[in-house]
């Protein structure tokens, strides 16, 4: 495994992205998040063809594609640019540089902050998504967690499967998440994680590190039946 090619082409679709100029060749995929802020300082041009409903707030640094609709309750603050036919429920907080990319959900009480969402991602129900890529057809269950920040403020490392050590050299970063991967519902990913495609993760589960593709990481626990006195 020492030879592992992190390169946005071999971890994503760019095919599936309409901002694939903020994957630079030759570096490893993780280095996006820190360039998306000043990619949508570079790029954005704020603009509302979708539908917004009355309640929901939009700030001056958003793009709407045609077909988005705006749920009530749904703040965006921006800057953020959200692609056509996309769907912003109820109660979803889209904060400071985030793209979502055309035919994506984002919704109910979801959290969104300086991150990629590639085409016809789904994080519908109580998701956290902060620092983080996610791939082409990428699904988050309800309450699955992206988490992007170390308890000892250290910068973020991911654990390798031969037992070494990637420097990101981020100090948020939660996680890679490639094509056509789901999450099981209040699934916790710890940060600098790396999730291959067609992978999936039980519900209930913490994942920690590189999971290779078409992997199952399956949660295992004792139950244990008493009768009521």
């Amino acid at each position: 495994m020492s030879d592992i090619d992190f390169s946005p082409a071999a971890y994503l679709d760019l095919s599936k992205t309409s901002h694939s100029p903020l994957f630079a060749i030759g570096e490893p995929v993780w280095t996006a998040v820190g360039k998306i802020q000043s990619y949508l300082e570079s790029t954005l041009k704020p603009a509302r063809l979708g539908e917004i409903m009355p309640g929901a707030f939009i700030g001056e640094q958003v793009y709407l594609g045609r077909g988005t609709r705006v749920m009530p309750g749904a703040v965006i603050l921006g800057p953020a640019w959200i692609g056509d036919d996309c769907f912003v429920g109820p109660g979803c907080y889209i904060r400071e540089n985030v793209i979502i990319d055309h035919r994506s959900i984002v919704a109910n009480s979801s959290e969104f902050k300086n991150c990629v969402l590639f085409e016809a991602c789904e994080a519908p129900h109580f998701n956290y998504v902060g620092d983080s890529l996610l791939g082409h057809k990428a699904h988050l269950g309800a309450g699955a967690v992206l988490s992007n920040w170390r308890l000892d403020h250290q910068p973020i490392t991911s654990p390798r499967p031969d037992g070494g050590k990637i420097e990101t050299g981020l100090p948020k970063f939660g996680a890679v998440v490639r094509d056509h991967v789901d999450i099981g519902c209040h699934s916790t990913i710890s940060p600098g994680s790396l999730l291959g495609r067609h992978s999936v993760i039980y519900p209930n589960t913490h994942w920690r590190g590189i999971l290779k593709s078409r992997q199952i990481v399956k949660l295992q626990q004792s139950l244990q039946i008493v009768e009521r006195l």
